[in-house]
């Protein structure tokens, strides 16, 4: 099955999910609990003020959980992407879908979280923006968060020449205003496609569906004409108003606040969804974010890097750099010059990296001590630091110009030298260690 709720009664037979009957509210409450659980269980609440939908965060808050979703092994994750972007296929397509069941008019049926305190208002989260791309028959598939504006409009979060707003930026210069397809609550599976990457005329819903193993069924929706997973919980269709803008702010990937921006208006046109619906909350700047966000940026720079050089082993982002702004590289150095090749093409594939860190492979670059220990021993900044300054980077760094998307940068060479002594960097092992157990040297 390919829907939310089949994936959610997996994480229930695994004891990997809390229910929360107690009544909640939407205003700080929800997340609040969900921060609790940051990095652990997902959690369904079914009991919210105001509302009789139900909601589920943390989702995909783990990365086995991650991994659990798109039905592979936490160290083979990137290969699993690769393999179904590789062989992409598209959905069957059936004229009924689940969430046709209800209907309504009014956005303020749903649970939509206010997070933090300092945010304008509650957002919507998890929503995947369908949008028909207009150079081609394809449809692409976007995370943008929708900020809460009355019961008929939402501002919708953009990022500047990026397929969402590329494709209203030509409808406006038509003078029309942009029909979309809002989906909220689909199997993650269907969640870590939409986040992907990748060129303007492919389809994000093709790789979910070679991930589900071609499961996966759309519907069309009347009013828009876009097609959208049949077992969606949660559908909403209307038009990005051309000439209409709002100002907000939000909580991002660095759980930090972004600066004020202006944005365009969703205006409604209806919303459909499923008996009991579930609506689905991700958390801003937690684990569940940074993984959707962050993994796919990851398989993308292991499949580019490890294509390029083939000395590379494993690309890691790390949790400490948000999986989105440091990444540690590690490489089975063949030339003194490997590293800051590898540097400069990692800052080139992936724009918002602000540090990138080169380990040998007796390095673990999941782990930050192990990657201390390497720039503590093989590092000399003299030598092997790679600064680049004035350069584009991520808006969402509080640090840099972030209106003109300016930084500096730097890279780490934290490889043996191959001008050193080469025994100096030997890890010491003692023999044996891993066939002793302290076990059976404890008395009883």
């Amino acid at each position: 099955m390919t829907d939310l709720r089949c994936y959610i009664d997996v994480l229930q037979k695994k004891d990997d999910l809390i229910t929360i009957h107690k009544n909640v509210n939407t205003k700080f409450e929800i997340a609040g609990v969900t921060s609790k659980l940051d990095n652990s269980k997902a959690v369904l609440f079914t009991n919210i003020e105001g509302s009789y939908f139900r909601l589920v965060s943390n989702l995909i808050g783990t990365k086995t959980r991650y991994a659990q979703a798109i039905g592979a092994q936490e160290n083979n994750i990137h290969n699993k992407i690769i393999h179904a972007i590789d062989n992409a296929s598209m959905p069957n397509i059936i004229s009924t879908g689940k969430f046709l069941a209800n209907r309504s008019t009014d956005l303020s049926i749903l649970p939509i979280v206010t997070h933090f305190e300092k945010e304008p208002g509650p957002f919507i989260t998890s929503s995947i923006i369908h949008v028909q791309n207009p150079h081609s028959e394809t449809q692409n598939l976007s995370f943008h968060r929708l900020q809460y504006l009355d019961e008929n409009h939402l501002s919708v979060r953009m990022v500047e020449g990026r397929h969402l707003h590329r494709a209203f930026v030509d409808a406006q210069t038509h003078g029309n205003d942009l029909k979309v397809a809002i989906v909220i609550g689909v199997h993650p599976a269907i969640s870590i496609a939409s986040a992907y990457q990748l060129g303007y005329t492919q389809n994000e819903i093709s790789i979910a569906n070679s991930i589900l193993n071609n499961h996966i069924s759309l519907t069309r929706c009347s009013y828009s004409g876009l097609y959208v997973p049949s077992d969606a919980e949660i559908v909403i269709e209307g038009t990005i108003l051309q000439d209409k803008t709002h100002q907000e702010w939000m909580v991002e990937m660095l759980r930090t606040y972004d600066f004020v921006r202006t944005q365009p208006v969703f205006e409604l046109e209806h919303i459909y969804f499923r008996n009991n619906p579930i609506f689905h909350d991700i958390l801003p700047g937690y684990c569940e974010h940074r993984l959707i966000m962050g993994l796919p940026i990851e398989a993308k720079l292991n499949k580019s890097l490890k294509r390029l050089f083939p000395q590379v082993k494993q690309v890691y982002m790390t949790s400490g750099g948000c999986n989105w702004l440091h990444v540690i590289v590690q490489i089975s150095k063949q030339t003194q010059s490997d590293p800051k090749k590898i540097i400069n093409k990692a800052f080139e594939l992936h724009k918002s990296l602000k540090m990138v860190t080169i380990v040998d492979d007796d390095i673990d670059p999941t782990n930050s001590t192990s990657v201390e220990y390497a720039i503590a021993t093989r590092f000399q900044a003299i030598d092997d630091l790679v600064m680049i300054d004035n350069i584009r980077g991520s808006s969402l760094d509080p640090s840099s110009d972030q209106k003109n998307l300016l930084t500096s940068k730097m890279g780490l060479d934290a490889t043996k030298s191959f001008s050193k002594r080469q025994s100096g960097f030997e890890i010491a092992k003692i023999p044996k260690f891993s066939n002793i157990s302290l076990y059976d040297y404890m008395s009883t």
